[in-house]
């Protein structure tokens, strides 16, 4: 009888072993199996949370299919004390496993709110956007301009969001100046700028920054980007490149940057300057002249008078011969890489042509005619 006893409970013992191996293969199959999520959703991991909490908020999102498949997952793969506040971009489809690494690895949010401070050459803006994860695109929730008497409701209620992310995003062609008084009005920076950067030194892009970031790490970080740019140019330029360091090759770039914001004509006009400069003709550019009455500091705001062509300065070109002495902008890095590769053209002059972009010349007369007719595009929009 004993034998009988024991036998079946050796048996019931191997078919509990089987059953438990079958239940924590199919386990594993689910934690790693593709989700049910049918579309991106932006997951929110409040600061202070826990597994628990997050297995419920995702099975509320349709995101998994079992919470506590979810948890043993996390506790299994030593996960679980893990877990980082932010928000998280969750694909379509995600598994399980895929999920816990996307909640336990770090760094910055992938969704959710961002403040972009954007510092423009004319104006300045600071927006409040969030990523749609649907259509993986930023939708503006506000925005208005830096030093305003009132700030939005929106802005107010994600500075105190802990997930709430920076950025700066610094447009091509801004001076140094500009900067410095773009990054006085990013609120969530620490320290002063004491000295303005030279110019043409820092690199337009944009940059994401922490709260209590100091704004010479990010005037360092911008220098550093530049830097490295720059070098790269410099070691793939063309023997017969008509410029003599670095810094020359940065003041070509410059200008390149402000005459032209079509940025499929910058290596023609490229080229223009690097005619000119091998045949040593005066570059006869206006965005040095008003470099020379302005130095960066704010937008000249009109046009420019007969008198102030012919006035001397360092950086009038009407004047001057060959290169000005410094940058007249923080070019990009488009305009970096035209300077040493520009278009092989036999043009000499340009001028506007009224779309926005320039007609290219390679005779004064042919020059002459271009200017006839943007003269003629003039007084009609003045006349309109």
């Amino acid at each position: 009888m004993w034998r009988h006893i024991a036998s079946n409970v050796l048996t019931f013992l191997v078919v509990l072993v089987f059953l438990l191996g079958g239940v924590i293969l199919w386990g594993q199959s689910e934690y790693n199996a593709r989700g049910p999520l049918e579309e991106p959703i932006c997951l929110r991991v409040e600061r202070g949370s826990n597994m628990r909490a997050v297995s419920r908020k995702l099975q509320n999102e349709g995101a998994i299919s079992n919470g506590t498949i979810f948890r043993v997952g996390a506790d299994y793969t030593n996960k679980n004390s893990q877990l980082k506040a932010g928000s998280w971009l969750v694909p379509e489809g995600a598994s399980m496993s895929e999920i816990i690494d996307l909640v336990t690895r770090g760094g910055a949010s992938t969704c959710g709110t961002e403040v972009v401070y954007r510092i423009g050459v004319t104006d300045s803006e600071i927006e409040v956007r969030e990523l749609d994860p649907a259509t993986n695109r930023y939708v503006e929730k506000a925005a208005f301009k830096p030093g305003a008497e009132e700030t939005p409701d929106a802005y107010e209620t994600v500075r105190d969001q802990a997930d709430t992310r920076y950025r700066i995003a610094v447009a091509e062609g801004v001076t140094s100046w500009q900067i410095v008084e773009g990054l006085k009005a990013v609120d969530v920076l620490a320290g002063e700028v004491t000295k303005t950067p030279p110019e043409g030194s820092l690199a337009p892009d944009s940059y994401e920054v922490r709260t209590g970031d100091s704004r010479a790490a990010v005037i360092e970080k911008m220098q550093a980007k530049q830097e490295a740019i720059l070098n790269e140019a410099w070691e793939k330029r063309p023997d017969d490149l008509p410029v003599n360091s670095p810094d020359e090759l940065l003041i070509l770039a410059s200008i390149i940057e402000k005459e032209t914001g079509v940025p499929e004509e910058r290596g023609q006009v490229a080229s223009v300057f690097i005619n000119r400069l091998r045949a040593g003709m005066r570059l006869q550019t206006d965005p040095t002249v008003i470099y020379g009455i302005t130095k960066g500091e704010g937008v000249l705001g009109r046009g420019l008078r007969q008198s102030e062509l012919r006035r001397a300065t360092p950086w009038n070109t009407y004047v001057i011969e060959g290169l000005p002495p410094t940058p007249i902008a923080n070019p990009g890095r488009a305009s970096i890489e035209a300077a040493v590769d520009p278009a092989e053209t036999d043009f000499i002059f340009f001028v506007a042509d009224g779309t926005g972009g320039h007609a290219f010349a390679r005779t004064l007369d042919e020059h002459n005619r271009n200017v006839a007719r943007w003269r003629e595009i003039e007084a009609e929009r003045k006349t309109d």
